[in-house]
């Protein structure tokens, strides 16, 4: 029988443990309390530039960064092979609409706020921001949000390709290229690999805008289309290298491929400051 804080003979018996060793468990609790990664190590673990934060859970809770890795490749890879049309995949990846809700919005959404629980606020923004673009396009395709049958004219057989939501809809992508920027600046204290993806991004992001935008003169500039297509298979084979490198690490596997961090060459304000 287990007693909380009982003492039987010399030892201490818990619920969670038969024996309990004090000494034993101090150690523990110091060795966890000390416990310290590089920044180099740090950045690949969570994509973010180590920061200091007051709570103790980084060394408590798992990493949510692969999960949410995995989240958005397996909603990109799919939707990358519609814009090419590889293999018969057409519809803007219609048939995917399972995967952005629960693959993409549902899992980055959660990552994202454990992120923030863990401090990481600008990997946890992406995160967050990554996940309202795949609930973004769920509902689009879900015909009860009405996003495209708003738009239908009186006569539906006057036009097959909503111009008035195509064009409206092409704005999203023009003010996630204005975001994919902003991240882009900022991503250049993490590494080469995440910098590229955005540096991947914001042209894939201005050529749906304009794809969109020809929809709605009538003339869907297919150019464009497979141009994003493309932007985002180069997306995709960075997403599953960095992937794949944090599954590494997470496993303290004995492989360790580079990323490219630059986190150390471009020194923060805090670092110069104390320099100063």
């Amino acid at each position: 029988m287990n007693y909380t804080g009982a003492e039987s003979g010399t030892s201490k018996v818990y619920v969670h443990h038969d024996r309990y060793d004090e000494e034993a468990a101090l150690k523990r609790i110091r060795t966890a309390g000390g416990l310290s990664i590089s920044p180099e190590l740090f950045e690949k673990l969570y994509l973010s530039p180590k920061n200091r934060v007051s709570n103790n859970l980084r060394s408590t809770w798992g990493n949510p960064t692969p999960l949410a890795l995995v989240g958005f490749l397996m909603c990109n890879s799919p939707l990358t092979m519609a814009l090419l049309g590889w293999g018969g995949a057409t519809g803007s990846g219609a048939a995917e609409v399972g995967c952005y809700w629960f693959f993409g919005g549902l899992i980055m959404l959660i990552c994202a706020l454990l992120e923030l629980f863990l401090g990481n606020t600008f990997i946890g923004t992406v995160f967050g921001t990554f996940s309202g673009i795949w609930f973004v396009q769920g509902s689009t395709l879900v015909p009860w949000f009405n996003a495209s049958i708003a738009y239908q004219p009186e006569d539906p057989a006057t036009s097959s390709t909503n111009p008035d939501f195509a064009n409206t809809f092409a704005y999203f992508f023009v003010f996630l290229t204005i975001l994919a920027i902003f991240y882009l600046v900022v991503s250049v204290r993490t590494n080469i690999v995440f910098f590229t993806v955005f540096l991947l991004l914001v042209p894939c992001f201005g050529c749906l805008s304009g794809f969109y935008f020809s929809i709605g003169t009538g003339t869907p500039n297919l150019t464009l289309q497979h141009t994003a297509g493309g932007l985002a298979l180069g997306i995709n084979i960075l997403g599953w290298y960095l992937l794949f490198v944090q599954l590494l690490t997470t496993v303290d596997f004995p492989l360790s491929l580079p990323v490219g961090d630059l986190s150390h060459i471009i020194r923060g304000a805090s670092e110069r400051q104390k320099e100063a």
